[in-house]
């Protein structure tokens, strides 16, 4: 490892298992660094300022202020290299990410749906067509609503929170959420993208290093997110070609839990004995208060008595 890239590990960045990585880690390496450079430098000039402007040395304050430029000249200079490292690097390299996707004969094509809390993930079979689905057709068994009169989705794999992919070559993945906004983020991979209803947000990445890496949510989801959690396995190629066939045999045997269902040690949904109900709650009868006891009335007396 690099010099520069000591920070990037100081910070906790994981190591990058992507074939782009490396100029993503150069950016981060250089923003780093310069923002150590700006806190030093700046913290220095503070500190200056209070001993040379201290009060018993200038009892009279001068209204008429700095007079040199060499501070107009260091703002410039900021202000230049932070335009220099976003427009002369970091937008070309997302519009390469955005812009440029690797051909499809070539690359691995997989369907990932977001639900609070888990990541389902949808390929082809080996006709290599994805099967059509259908919202009303949703269900426990069927938590991506294939359409099971489609001949393209017979042969759909469809897989809970663990995907596997082959070393060396590019997968594209498409993107969408059954209910709220997710993030489908690989920080080894240095790639990450928002999953939205009702849209398939496209991104890719092309996997280096066989392993085991973590899929997390990078948007905050609801109560369930800090478990939004999955894994993405790099295999080699003949290991992935017999994973394919162990799952294609299995196929349609594995689905994912209701939408509604709550991770393990999650409150129940509403309000709790024992709890203040929210605003806007319907009003519950209290089984423990009493009855109000009213005085009892006086008997009506026939008229004319």
């Amino acid at each position: 490892m690099s010099s520069l890239a000591l920070i990037n590990e100081f910070l906790g960045q994981p190591p990058n298992a992507s074939e782009h990585g490396y100029q993503i880690d150069h950016i981060l390496e250089f923003a780093h660094w310069f923002m150590g450079a700006l806190f030093v430098g700046w913290s220095a000039f503070f500190v200056f300022v209070l001993i040379r402007f201290r009060r018993s040395r200038h009892p009279k304050a001068d209204h008429a202020g700095v007079r040199s430029g060499i501070s107009t000249h260091l703002e410039f200079s900021v202000v230049l290299i932070e335009a220099v490292l976003l427009i002369g690097f970091a937008i070309p390299l997302w519009a390469k990410r955005v812009n440029e996707f690797p051909p499809t004969q070539d690359a691995i094509l997989i369907h990932v749906v977001g639900q609070q809390f888990n990541w389902t993930f949808h390929m082809p079979g080996p006709d290599g067509q994805f099967g059509r689905r259908e919202v009303g057709l949703v269900t426990n068994s069927n938590p991506l609503g294939i359409d099971p009169n489609d001949p393209a989705g017979k042969d759909d794999i469809v897989v809970l929170g663990e995907l596997h992919v082959p070393v060396n070559r590019p997968v594209i993945v498409e993107l969408s959420s059954k209910d709220v906004i997710h993030n489908f983020d690989l920080p080894h991979m240095r790639i990450a993208a928002d999953a939205i209803p009702g849209s398939l947000i496209p991104m890719w990445f092309k996997p280096i290093k066989i392993g085991n890496y973590e899929v997390v949510c990078g948007q905050l989801c609801g109560l369930g997110h800090y478990g939004m959690k999955g894994m993405l396995v790099v295999d080699e190629p003949a290991e992935y070609q017999t994973w394919l066939k162990e799952r294609a045999e299995l196929a349609g045997t594995q689905s994912a839990p209701p939408a509604t269902q709550q991770p393990a040690g999650e409150p129940p949904v509403g309000p709790t004995s024992g709890t203040v109900p929210p605003p806007g709650a319907p009003k519950t009868e209290n089984p423990a208060a009493k009855p109000e006891q009213k005085p009892a009335q006086p008997a009506p007396t026939p008229s004319g008595e």
